[in-house]
């Protein structure tokens, strides 16, 4: 009887039967011709008689044999890499704008000078990076003269003149007369023997043209540092020297080196010329491992191999960056195999629990990397003009007890769990616990409610009426508002669980959401920098540098040239960075510290950990969590990855390949 076991049975058998035949080599049959040797006995007639004699011949014959056909080996499919971004940029030129799109094409017809991976600085377009161990960087004193152009005291640039401040080679501040002795940093770079897309070698030059454009007032980039440089040029065909104006020794000299430009093939073209410019912004000339083939407008950008590079070939046979802004669509094109890599510009931790299952079936990785911009929320410890401190409101943060409690009574964890799935960390600096200037010692204040309401109760804010709420001394309620940006879901959901953890603690807060170009407007009208606020919830960027100059109390926000009666010195300015009005002399001693030496000294190391332990204690902020990148790949994508402090995930284009 037909059963379906016996059927199944068959079913295996049978596809077993194919696979074998389809796994078995070809055997075909053709005809040759052999030699072929016999023994035959003949009779023949010897003088009248009939013997038989055996004779030996060789013939030829045709004979038909089986031969094993050699396997047909099918060429290797070609490695087309697709990267789906949902930006497009807006140009390519290096000075032409600082997109993280941009960044993302020009890392793969760029070579990098330097990366800053894992908070660190590495070589890759050059020999080394410079240091003042190795003696490629060194720091000279030089006689300096009135009319010559130096910085200053006050970190300015100035011609000299009797009477201003400087900081002698001593490290000692004076008043110029007549002459001085300044330190004067001096760096040497060797470039690696690179080649342009157009077999043209890259040459120092390009770089001293490069540094050249961006210090042209045409040319609209940051030029902090051409206007502290005092000449950058070529040494030899490979070779660079950058000189800084006396008086100014950069913590970061060793990344004073400008990303080459073809001056064969731009040089004919002005600084302002250059931004517009089809050979510059549409399709540049590069010495990376890629070139630009073509730029499909609104929809991609094409490149392949740079068969001139430097570093030896490519591992793609192409590469195409296509332009989706929906993010469904982009997740879609992925999982279809229309993608090979999502970048952070097109997903959030939104798609999170989507990728996880993604990643879980098998069919894409995901990244989740914390990055180098972090959330808090900052107090208005001293507010501006009538807004606060006993004259609008309570003065309600200026003891530190009451920050530290409602640091204690905030539940960063769970901000951390809820809104990022748990990918990211509780932050207790402005740097992360990963830093390497990270320091021991640092408070790290737990969420502990009990702990807060004490220390509460013992400022002497208590709940005297029983409604939940804890009064002021004079009776009025602890009633304050919180404001951050709308339209971001994100701090909507942190700023919810906030409220509702004050609650915890007797501290009403109503929340409020402004526009982006209100919350963040210089003062005196934006609310955020003209420090008119309770309490502030926004972002800051940290970086491979600790930014404690973000605190200082020579950057709180105020009106330029009037005098800050906490500080007793000047405001820094509307477009100052630090909005809490916070002042606390030991940090910004150990901050200047810090910031007025050069990494790799005790003094650099030293203040920056110790500016840290004084903010921890003094929390003039409530640091939450760090933000995170999210990307996410194919599983064939090979050295793909995420790094915090490399801000594009294609930094390293020359290594990123299909296993395929």
């Amino acid at each position: 009887m037909f059963n379906k076991r016996w059927a199944i049975g068959a079913l295996v058998i049978l596809v077993a039967a194919v696979v074998l035949a389809a796994c078995s080599p070809e055997v075909v049959t053709e005809t040759v011709e052999v030699e072929v040797t016999r023994v035959v006995t003949e009779e023949v007639v010897v003088e009248g008689e009939t013997v038989e004699v055996t004779v030996v011949e060789t013939v030829v014959e045709e004979v038909v044999v089986e031969v094993t056909a050699e396997p047909v080996e099918e060429p290797a499919a070609p490695k087309d890499l697709i990267i789906c971004m949902a930006q497009e940029p807006a140009t390519l030129y290096t000075y032409g704008g600082s997109m993280l799109a941009q960044s993302a094409v020009q890392h793969a017809f760029e070579e990098n000078n330097i990366e800053t991976k894992s908070f660190g600085y590495q070589a890759r377009g050059i020999e080394s990076v410079p240091s003042l161990a190795d003696g490629s960087a060194v720091i000279n004193v030089v006689e300096v003269s009135a009319g010559d152009t130096v910085v200053d005291a006050a970190g300015e640039v100035v011609v000299l003149e009797d009477g201003m401040m400087v900081t002698n080679a001593d490290g000692e501040d004076v008043e110029f007369s007549g002459s001085a002795m300044l330190e004067q940093m001096v760096v040497n770079f060797t470039m690696k023997p690179r080649v342009w897309s157009d077999g043209t070698p890259v040459s120092a030059s390009d770089s001293v043209y490069s540094f050249n454009v961006a210090a042209d007032p045409d040319t609209p980039s940051s030029k902090f540092t051409t206007d502290r440089t005092a000449s950058y040029e070529a040494d030899g065909d490979l070779g660079l020297v950058w000189t800084g104006l006396p008086g100014y020794l950069d913590s970061t000299y060793f990344t004073n080196i400008w990303q080459p430009l073809p001056e064969h093939y731009l040089g004919g073209f002005s600084a302002a010329e250059l931004l517009e410019a089809e050979e510059s912004s549409r399709l540049p000339l590069g010495d990376g491992p890629y070139k630009l083939d073509v730029w499909n407008a609104g929809d991609s950008i094409v490149l392949s191999p740079n068969e001139h590079y430097y570093a030896g070939p490519a591992p793609l046979n192409s590469v195409t960056y296509k332009f989706i802004p929906d993010t469904n669509q982009l997740i879609a094109q992925l999982l279809s195999g229309s993608c090979d890599i999502g970048t952070q510009d097109g997903m959030d931790v939104g798609q999170s629990p989507f990728l996880i299952e993604a990643e879980s079936s098998g069919l894409l990785t995901p990244y989740f990397q914390t990055g180098t911009v972090y959330e808090h929320i900052d107090f208005g410890i001293n507010s501006f003009g009538d807004y606060g401190d006993g004259i609008g409101r309570p003065d309600w943060f200026e003891d530190v007890r009451v920050r530290q409690a409602m640091t204690m009574c905030t539940d960063r964890q769970s901000m951390v769990d809820n809104i990022l799935f748990g990918r990211s960390e509780v932050i207790h600096s402005y740097i992360p616990s990963v830093h390497p200037l990270y320091p021991e010692g640092l408070t790290e204040w737990p969420y502990d409610v009990d702990a807060a309401n004490a220390l509460l109760d013992e400022v002497g804010w208590t709940d005297g009426d029983g409604d939940g709420i804890r009064e002021h001394s004079d009776g009025t309620p602890f009633a304050i508002t919180l404001g951050t940006t709308t339209g971001n879901e994100m701090r909507q959901q942190l700023t919810q669980i906030f409220k509702e953890n004050m609650l915890e603690c007797g501290i009403d807060v109503e929340l409020y959401y402004l526009p982006a170009s209100e919350w963040f407007a210089d003062g005196p009208d934006g609310p955020l920098f003209g420090r008119r606020f309770d309490l502030g919830e926004f972002a800051w960027l940290t970086g491979v540098e600790p930014s404690c100059g973000l605190y200082r109390s020579d950057q709180i926000t105020g009106p330029s040239g009037e005098i800050n009666p906490v500080t007793g010195t000047e405001y820094g300015g509307w477009g100052a960075a630090s909005n809490t009005g916070w002042f606390n002399a030991d940090f910004d001693e150990q901050c200047l510290r810090a910031t007025g030496n050069l990494p790799g000294t005790v003094d650099y190391e030293e203040g920056h950990k110790e500016a840290q332990r004084i903010f921890s204690q003094e929390v003039p902020v409530i640091p939450l969590f760090l933000r995170l990148k999210v990307a996410a790949a194919r599983t064939d994508v090979m050295n793909f990855g995420v790094d915090p402090t490399q801000n594009s995930e294609l930094y390293n284009m020359y290594e990123i390949d299909l296993d395929r």
